[in-house]
């Protein structure tokens, strides 16, 4: 199902540039899903007869969880591969531990992985598991309150020790006391039957117990009817330099099949039968997994190509932001040029000489990184350079929560810097938004020169979902034009265009000699000047420059529901899957509620604000403490209500549909 291109054809081709991003890529045709659909209408009409046969789900939500050192990112990863093969829409959420290695068995230092995979459109990566899988005592602590009623947990006893339940703060074995009586329950060792399945393999204990995470997964394609081959395929080239750990995974991942096929699992006579999720319905086209990560970087290279010019990155490791580095420094061949330096400020002075000399610069940081960048934006505003700024934001202030998402980065992208500093804010609302929104980044950055903000945040980052690959003859090419001569009358580094943008000029070109820098410029001669009238033509300008940023941009729309009526949700970012599922279910039961999802935050559409006139109510749901809500109060005296939330955690659909019932109550 894969697809494979030679580099010569992708170069010939006027729509090569994202053909680099097919690896593992599925070829969906709504004829192609007709078998699966029979096969599945077969199933259900043996069901009463037949009943092995797998029952069907239009979505589920699993979340595998366990100690760090589990491979439960690795586990859920592979099994997200395997809904993308069969042709489910999904979401997933993977939820890292802050610590780098925390002590094996405590409650602080699990990991897990939570998928909704379904036949239906999937926006969020689910309120509530339906299965929870977890490898010791502190991963069922830790992940057992979100199970829905009457789920099932299926437990490693084999790590339910003494000293893992005393990790744990368990006064007794739950897996034997009945504390867990509303849920369905199996336990079974899975850690002696890793060991049992790959004893042939001569590994030792330690090296042993590392396939367990193989074994589960094997056990959850079955419950699932999924595949192996992929994954079997998968574990031979990830090992393809030490053959015994390949086969000793791939016995892993066949002995956990296995026991789901030929073992009575299930407690007190229950019987656990597998489930089929069908194929959901799809545009005809390439389809792949995508992170939100890999998303900024292709959306950057695209953005490049569009314009025609270079990318230089300058990152310094942070998290969550750190996956963009490693993504741009896989993509050398379309002229990229990636630097890892030594700190904050030395990533973002290189990336604005990078956009000096006439390549875009681009850097990328979370919350305290872009807080000791915050100097260098300045200069970039100054100096009226092209360059794009992605925060991936996390739980602050300070270091904070690093692996846990929040937007509280919001005040400081669009008012956090000393003067004023106006720059365009843009904020993507999911993994696959991030690409045409990086694009976006790049087209305003290099129209009309100025540093641009892209936020996104560790959910958007860190989550995957399905992304058909785009054809990128659609899309308008916006390629920049450098001055490379002496206009009539003169050269004026600081003239104006129409967009009140400077000309770009690459340094050492002849007869364009010009100098730039923090202190304030006078007015189309760039010279220093620091009397009262030039500053304040000197603010209005950048100021007017920014602000004519919404005269080319689209108009707002509604995602969901009409526009105008009694109660508007307005969210942006990573919102917009639970925020979309809650409206939807809403209006399932008549009530009269919109969506609107902002991508632009700074500057805003010019509609906006009557659009927001229309409705009686709104609520702003956002992971802070109300900075969007206050921002629109600001800018269009609206009185929109807050609904925050600052767990670490995403929203769940739940609590927005909540919200809405008691505002229309």
């Amino acid at each position: 199902m894969g697809t494979s291109i030679g580099k010569a054809q992708l170069r010939d081709s006027t729509v090569f540039l994202f053909w680099f991003v097919v690896n593992s890529c599925i070829e969906r045709n709504k004829h192609n899903l007709a078998g699966s659909e029979l096969m599945a209408t077969a199933a259900r009409n043996d069901a009463p007869e037949n009943h092995s046969a797998p029952a069907i789900s239009e979505a589920v939500v699993v979340r595998f969880a366990g100690d760090s050192g589990d491979g439960m990112q690795l586990t859920g990863g592979q099994f997200t591969l395997s809904s993308a093969l069969a042709g489910n829409d999904f979401a997933t959420f993977p939820d890292f531990p802050a610590e780098i290695r925390a002590p094996l068995g405590t409650l602080f230092g699990v990991s897990a992985f939570q998928i909704n995979f379904g036949s239906t459109e999937i926006d969020t990566a689910g309120d509530a598991p339906d299965v929870l899988v977890v490898m010791n005592p502190a991963a069922l602590k830790t992940n057992v309150k979100d199970l829905k009623p009457g789920g099932l947990i299926i437990a490693d006893s084999g790590e339910f020790t003494a000293r893992n339940l005393a990790k744990a703060e368990y006064d007794a074995n739950p897996l034997e006391d009945d504390s867990l009586g509303k849920w369905q329950l199996i336990s079974f060792n899975i850690s002696q039957l890793t060991m049992d399945a790959v004893k042939p393999f001569g590994l030792g204990n330690k090296e042993a117990l590392r396939c367990k995470n193989m074994w589960t997964l094997g056990l959850a394609l079955w419950m699932f009817d999924r595949d192996r081959q992929p994954i079997i395929d998968w574990l031979n080239e990830k090992f393809a330099k030490n053959q015994v750990l390949a086969d000793a995974n791939i016995a892993a991942l066949n002995a956990g099949h296995a026991y789901g096929e030929t073992a009575e699992i299930g407690q007190s006579g229950a019987h656990i039968p597998q489930r089929h999720v069908d194929p959901a319905s799809a545009e005809p086209g390439l389809y792949r997994t995508i992170t939100g990560a890999d998303a900024v970087a292709y959306g950057l290279v695209a953005g490049c190509q569009l314009a025609g010019v270079k990318m230089f990155f300058g990152g310094y490791p942070i998290t969550p932001a750190s996956s963009i580095l490693h993504a741009l420094s896989r993509l050398k061949e379309f002229g990229v040029t990636t630097f890892q330096a030594e700190d904050e400020i030395a990533a973002i002075a290189s990336a604005i000489g990078a956009s000096y000399s006439g390549q875009l610069g681009v850097t990328s940081s979370s919350g305290p990184g872009i807080a000791l960048k915050t100097e260098a934006i300045g200069l970039a505003v100054m100096t009226e350079l092209p360059l794009v700024i992605v925060n991936s934001q996390r739980g602050g202030p300070s270091t904070g929560l690093p692996t846990k998402t929040e937007q509280s980065d919001l005040y400081q992208s669009v008012y956090g810097r000393n003067g004023d500093t106006p720059l365009p804010v843009i904020a993507a609302r999911s993994p696959s938004d991030v690409f045409d929104c990086a694009i976006e980044a790049v087209r305003i950055a290099t129209q009309f020169m100025t540093p641009v903000i892209l936020l996104t945040d560790g959910y958007i980052a860190n989550a995957a979902e399905p992304w058909k690959v785009p054809d990128m003859s659609s899309y308008k090419p916006f390629p920049v034009t450098f001055l490379d001569h002496v206009p009539e009358g003169g050269f004026k580094p600081y003239s104006r265009d129409n967009k009140l943008a400077r000309p770009w000029v690459k340094p050492g070109t002849p007869g364009l000699l010009h100098r730039i820098g923090g202190i304030e410029k006078q007015v189309d001669t760039g010279h220093i000047n620091y009397s009262p009238e030039n500053h304040q033509l000197m603010t209005d300008i950048r100021k007017g420059k920014v602000d004519g940023i919404a005269d080319h941009i689209p108009d707002q729309d509604v995602c969901l529901g009409a526009a105008g009526g009694k109660l508007a949700l307005v969210g942006w970012g990573s919102t917009f899957g639970p925020v979309h599922q809650a409206v939807r279910r809403a209006r399932a039961k008549g009530l009269d509620v919109s969506h609107i999802h902002l991508r632009h935050i700074w500057p805003m559409p010019r509609n906006l604000g009557d659009l927001l006139k229309s409705f009686d109510k709104v609520i702003v749901p956002e992971m802070n403490t109300g900075q969007l809500k206050t921002v629109l109060r600001d800018q269009y005296l609206v009185d929109a209500k807050p609904l925050n939330k600052v767990s670490g955690q995403p929203f769940r659909i739940a609590e927005i549909q909540a919200a809405i019932e008691e505002a229309l109550a």
